[in-house]
């Protein structure tokens, strides 16, 4: 198990062959359709810009650290808290912390976020697992942006973002 980062800024093909590639293997096979590659890129550049692993809440003092760690930009109450005790990602997310070699518990996984993208993005896949609809068809911006704003609930959502994000992540997968 190798927890050594890429550097930042990464691109998003950096992101998919070292750091999601590796997460989904954690996981099912029916967890890595095109469907979820497509949303965990547009969610990572959304949320981080694959340049930071915690929530910059100060563009001018960048060191600061909001609540949100790792590049899908999860809180501790939140993401990290849902993930570990939902029906449907539970048993799933102690594989993953297992296999990343840390403990299942909110606090111990928080503390590992910003040091440990492939549980990040592990577990960002079971969050999109926990919503009981069908993920969007790749291609669908305005549905991913619904299950994006429905599971990762943004404090400041930036829409006018999003478009573009998921279409960076729709080409560099290959899903146009």
């Amino acid at each position: 198990m190798s927890n050594q980062l890429v550097a930042l800024p990464m691109t998003p093909q950096v992101f998919v062959g070292e750091i999601m590639e590796p997460a989904l293997d954690l996981l099912p096979a029916k967890m890595g359709s095109i469907e979820a590659r497509v949303m965990l890129l547009a969610i990572a550049l959304q949320e981080s810009g694959l340049t930071h692993r915690w929530q910059i809440v100060d563009p001018a003092r960048p060191q600061i650290k909001g609540p949100a760690r790792g590049l899908l930009q999860f809180e501790k109450g939140g993401g990290v808290k849902g993930v570990l005790t939902h029906p449907a990602s539970q048993d799933y997310a102690a594989d993953v912390c297992l296999a990343r070699g840390v403990v299942a518990a909110p606090q111990q996984v928080y503390d590992v976020l910003d040091r440990n993208d492939i549980l990040a993005v592990a577990l960002g896949r079971l969050l999109l697992w926990t919503d009981p609809r069908r993920l969007p068809a790749a291609g669908d911006h305005l549905g991913a942006w619904n299950l994006y704003q429905r599971v990762w609930r943004p404090g400041k959502p930036h829409p006018d973002k999003w478009l573009g994000h998921y279409r960076t992540a729709c080409g560099a997968l290959g899903a146009t």
